[in-house]
């Protein structure tokens, strides 16, 4: 049964068994040098649940989301370079704060991201979303100047400069 799903097998110096479905919706197991076949098989059987439940997802994320052409990817960073200084800037002047600096970058798992120095990244992948939505992200990495946490304090913040960030965050969810 446990060939059900195909999987790819990575052999290392690691101490246990590990599942991890990547976002292209593969199936990686990773295993100690000398686990045996048959209990790495084993250990996929008795995670088919959670192989199918999780697969499913990085399926349809897939299809909803797919990656970008190359000529489309060109027109993303074009439209951040253009749009995002923009944002940043009126943002960060409505809730008076200064941001160290601001980067475009490639990254998959976060839209934004804020360093302990104050510097300001946004992936160009935050492009294919509603205007709405992008607005939400570059307050909520501002917000992170004063509040370095996601505690009570930096949603009230959030809330202060943008009373319908809920509504926008859950636009970045469809």
């Amino acid at each position: 049964m446990a060939d059900t799903y195909h999987f790819e097998l990575i052999r290392s110096r690691r101490r246990t068994l590990a599942l991890e479905i990547t976002r292209d919706a593969r199936i990686v197991v990773r295993a100690p040098n000398r686990c045996a076949v048959r209990e790495i098989n084993r250990f996929v059987e008795s995670h088919q649940d959670w192989i199918a439940h999780h697969l499913a997802r990085a399926q349809a994320r897939l299809q909803r989301y797919p990656e970008p052409t190359p000529a489309e990817e060109a027109a993303l960073r074009e439209r951040a370079r253009r749009v995002l200084p923009q944002k940043l800037a009126y943002y960060a002047e409505s809730m008076g704060l200064q941001p160290a600096g601001l980067r475009i970058t490639s990254a998959r798992t976060r839209f934004g991201s804020c360093s302990a120095r104050n510097r300001i990244c946004f992936s160009w992948r935050l492009m294919r979303y509603p205007d709405a939505a992008i607005d939400y992200v570059v307050v909520h990495e501002l917000a992170h100047i004063l509040e370095k946490n996601h505690g009570r304090a930096f949603y009230a913040l959030v809330e202060q400069h943008m009373p319908d960030w809920r509504e926008r965050r859950a636009l970045l969810k469809e």
